[in-house]
This record gives structure tokens, sequence and C-alpha cells, in this order.
């Protein structure tokens, strides 16, 4: 076992400064504490995560959330449905991205209310793209050539998509039960022990750096106008990110009131698109756009035309899923990073709201309903899972906004926001140039994320450059490899072929391998491979809590009844959970 961890049954206890290992029970069990002088800063946040705002302010900042959200969240189907060789004129396309914001908000607020009971947004994640382009690109999932397609029936071009979907469904929500596993069997200790930083930067670096032909594509249709998106969200979002913007708020018995906040550091992305839209319209209205080119804004406004006002999404809404061996174990790997990057955001988000450190059952409750929201994405047909959103925890952090209550605000929102089809399918008609630029910036920031974990390691280490050079650059060039030839792989058996086709072409696996069985197997000392600052990072509080710790994670209803019964103590994910 790493110096510096101890276990009890699937506990997980982390050593770091701040943290007092005096106590020990069973000699292998630490009851750790937060440094008095910590407990004792003054904290700047405004509403705490207990703390219950005035409902019209709930509104207005659970609004804010959900425009925080709305702007990743939309990436997703851009990438998705070409992959589903949908038309691009499909009114579908608004259908699937109500749907996903629909299940967002009823995930969300299951979280917030039962779950970990942090402020977090859940919703889709770029992490199960990658499985699932390689599942499409299986050789029986291909696309016809753009040809065919457009001579197709009406009717045989919506079974084209919708019998892709179904192997998507089947195989997303089957793989979700492994995170649900991981969190009812409290096996987060495990995961963090073996999953370490050189594990991390290829696997979440390799999300990113999977999707340049994507964001090439859709940029290439007019560099001008995808060039002028990266110039305006880095201006938003970098160089103008620290100034104030007034605004008008009203509070009860005090009036009215100008507060100052840093609104382009907010909304960069809607800001943006905001903005190049209206320079693609001004372009089309003038003529200075040729017909039917991707860059106007009449150019898929049909999908606008053809999408009913209100519809009401529904398991199984295309088709019963279908469950396939390549697709289920492909999926498993996306699942998984899903898993690793909400374990790492929970204890941040805390920090950020002024909470109590998360114990270890908050962290696995959360991964269970994470899991349980991918299931039910899944069978919705939204052809993506649900993940903590890394855009809404760092809005906490510029707002100083950690109310739970607003969070579960945002969520009913985005309920009642993904029944109005018309709303989804305006998303979908925003200029492909734009998106291509957008797809250069959220790309890399993906990557970025990846690398900074090397802020753990010694990159002074010889050892740490190989496995990080090697496991990124051998991925890259084993999953292209076998995308360009797909029928490479002859074992005799159709699953097979498919089920290792599908692993050997998911990037974020390959790489997550290689890193993991290279960072154990290579000799290096716990400071090089970064352990002890990782350990510092996350900072996770062992289920032997001190009894003053306030009741944040209970559950709203039914404590009584779990204390009653000791039952609930022997499950790692419940409240009154007691090794």
């Amino acid at each position: 076992m790493d110096p510096g961890i101890t276990s009890s049954r699937n506990d997980l206890v982390l050593t770091g400064p701040g943290l007092d290992e005096n106590n020990v029970e069973n000699g292998n069990v630490s009851t750790f504490k937060i440094k008095e002088e910590k407990q004792q800063e003054e904290s700047d946040v405004k509403y705490g995560i207990d703390d219950v705002p005035s409902w019209y302010l709930c509104i207005l900042m659970g609004l804010q959330n959900y425009f925080t959200m709305i702007g990743s969240i939309m990436t997703i189907p851009f990438i998705l449905t070409p992959a589903l060789c949908m038309h691009y004129d499909d009114p579908a396309r608004s259908h699937i991205i109500c749907t996903m914001i629909f299940v967002t908000g009823i995930v969300t607020w299951v979280q917030s209310t039962f779950g970990c009971r942090l402020p977090i947004v859940q919703g889709g994640t770029i992490s199960l793209l990658v499985p699932t382009l390689a599942v499409l690109n299986l050789p029986e999932l291909q696309c016809p050539a753009a040809e065919v397609i457009e001579q197709m029936s009406p009717e045989n071009r919506t079974e084209l998509w919708q019998s892709r979907m179904r192997v998507l469904s089947g195989a997303i929500s089957v793989a979700a039960i492994l995170q649900v596993a991981i969190g009812v069997f409290g096996i987060v200790g495990v995961l963090v022990r073996y999953v370490t930083p050189l594990t991390i930067v290829p696997t979440v670096s390799l999300i990113g750096l999977s999707f340049f032909e994507n964001a090439a594509n859709a940029a290439m249709h007019h560099w001008g106008i995808a060039a002028g998106t990266v110039l305006m969200l880095t201006l938003f979002s970098q160089v103008l990110k620290e100034v104030h913007v007034p605004l008008l708020t009203y509070k009860y018995r005090h009036g009215f009131k100008i507060i100052w906040f840093q609104f382009f550091k907010l909304f960069p992305v809607l800001l943006t698109v905001m903005v190049m839209w209206g320079l693609c319209g001004l372009l089309t209205l003038t003529g200075h756009l040729p017909e039917e080119h991707p860059a106007r804004t009449d150019f898929k406004i049909k999908i606008v035309e053809d999408s009913p006002w209100f519809r009401i999404p529904y398991p199984g809404q295309w088709g019963v899923p279908k469950i396939t061996p390549s697709g289920v174990l492909g999926m498993m790997a996306g699942v998984l990073a899903c898993t690793v990057q909400s374990i790492s955001f929970y204890p941040t988000t805390a920090r950020l709201c002024d909470a109590p450190p998360p114990p270890v059952h908050v962290i696995n409750r959360g991964i269970v309903i994470e899991g349980l929201g991918t299931i039910v994405a899944g069978l919705f047909g939204t052809g993506n899972g649900t993940n903590t959103f890394g855009e809404n925890v760092a809005a906490i952090g510029v707002t100083k906004i950690g109310s739970r209550r607003v969070i579960q605000c945002a969520a009913i929102l985005m309920v009642v926001v993904g029944l109005v089809t018309k709303f989804g399918a305006v998303f979908v008609i925003i200029p492909q140039p734009i998106v291509g630029g957008m797809f250069c910036v959220m790309f890399g920031i993906i990557v970025a994320f990846g690398l900074s974990a090397l802020q753990y390691v010694n990159l002074n280490s010889s050892r740490n450059l190989y496995i990080v050079g090697f496991s990124v650059f051998f991925s890259i060039v084993l999953t292209r490899w076998v995308k360009a030839h797909p029928d490479v792989i002859k074992t005799g058996s159709d699953i097979a072929d498919n089920t290792i086709t599908v692993l050997l072409s998911t990037s974020i696996l390959i790489g997550g391998i290689i890193g993991c069985v290279f960072d154990h197997i290579i000799p290096g000392t716990p400071k090089d491979r970064g352990l002890i600052a990782w350990r510092e990072q996350m900072q996770l509080v062992s289920d032997r809590e001190k009894a003053e710790l306030p009741s944040t994670y209970d559950f709203p209803v039914g404590m009584e009844y779990l204390r009653r019964h000791k039952f609930f103590a022997q499950l790692p994910f419940m409240p009154t959970y007691k090794p």
C-alpha cells in the first residue's frame, strides 16, 4: 500500500498539510480534523450551501447557472448528430438537445437534494463522446455516403439514425451500472489509490485531443468567422474576465442597489455566440455569403420551422435500446473517466461554498446518483450521460453563491426549458464556423485541464516524461490506425472483433491503461510520482468525522428512520454510514 494512505473496508483516508493525525483508532484508521486556524477564517461566500435566498433571487441565480451550463451542453449534439448519420436539417436534432436539458434538470435536482447535496449541475459530458465515436466507427454503423442519405425517404433517414441511437442507449445504460456499483460498494478509495496524476494526464488530455478533426471540419467552412470566434472567446474569457459590470438589484427593505460583478468571466461562451451570430446575420443579409453556405444564419432555419413548440421526452423515444458487448465495454472507459473527474470536483465545490469537507459516504452517494443519471440519460436517448459540470463549479468561485437552493431552482428551470422544443432548435442552427471556433478553444481547455495534473509530478524526472509522452502519443497512433482499418481484427467471432476494435479505438482507455500500468511498474519515489501533492489536493475526510460537523450532507427527510435502523449504517453511501 502506498505510504500516506490507510484503509478500512472501503474507506479512504488521505494525509496532507492542514490535517491532524494524532488520533489513531484500531491501529489503521486516522481521524482527522481541520486546522483551527482554517476554521476561523472569515468566508467571503455570499450564500452558503444551506442558505436560502429570496425566491426571486433563487430564480435569477438559477438562471445564471443555467446559462453557464448551456454553453457546454450544446456542443455535444454538434459532434453526436453527424456521427449518427442525421441529416443537417432534421428537426430531431432539437429534440435531442431538449432531451439533454430535460434529463440534466432531473438529475441535477436529485443530486443536489438526495445525492451528494452539493450545489453542482449534472449534465452531458464530452468524456463519453470518445467511446461513442469509436462505437459508431464500427463497419456496420458507419454512415453511408452523403449523396445516398440525400436520396433516402424521410422514414428511412429517421430509421438510419435511430438504429444507431438505440445501440448507444443500450451501451450507455448498461455501462453506467459500473458507476453505480463503484458508489454502492464504496470503491472510491480503491480508485483514488490507483488513479494517479500520471493516469489522469493521458486520460483527460486525450478527451480533447480526440476531437481535433471535428473542430477542423466545422471551422474549415469559414476560417475568418472561426478565427473571430476564437478571438471573441479569448477577449471575453481572458482579457476582460476581471472587468466588473454594473447590475441593478433589489433587496427587501433595502431598496434598489447597484452591484458590480464579472459579467464577461461568467458568460464568455454565450456572449461570443451572440456577437458572432450577429456578424453572420449581417453577412447573410448583405449577400457576402453564398446560398447554402454553412455560415449563413438561414442555412438550417427549417429545423426551427418544423420543430413543435412543446414536446415531452420519454424513455425509449427512439426505440428499445440495443445492448452490444463492444458498445458496453467501450462506454465503460468513458464512465470511469467521468467518475474520476467528479471525485476531484466534490471537495473543490465544498471548499468554494464554505461547506464541511465531504465525507466518503457523500462521494459514494454522488457517484451512485451520477451513475443512475447516466442510466436515465441512456434510456431517454440523449446519446450521452451525466457528469459534474466544471463550469458551474468555477462559477461558484466567481459569484460566491454556493446555495443548494439556487441549484435546485436551476434544475426546475432546466426541466421546463427542456419541454420547449423550439428553444433547442435555436441552438442547432448556430453557424458551423462559430461552432468550429468554440471547439478549438473548449477542447483545447480540456487538453490543458488534463495536462494540469503534471503540476503534482516531478517533470525533471525522465521516468515521468517517458510515461506521459508514450501514453499520449502511442494512444493517438494506435486509435488512428484502428479507425483507418476497422476490419483489421479477425478472431473468427464478430462479437470479439467488434469489442476489440472499439476498445482499441478508445484513446482515453488506451492512454489511461498505459499511464496507470507504467506508473505502477516503473520504479519512482512517491514525491516524483506526485502522490504526496495529489493527496493534499484531494483531502477527502474519513467517515469517522467529528460529531460537531454540521448535518449539511444529511437527507432533507427520513434521517430519524435511518438512525433507528443499524442496517443503514453498513451501507457506504448512506449518511449514517459508520465503517
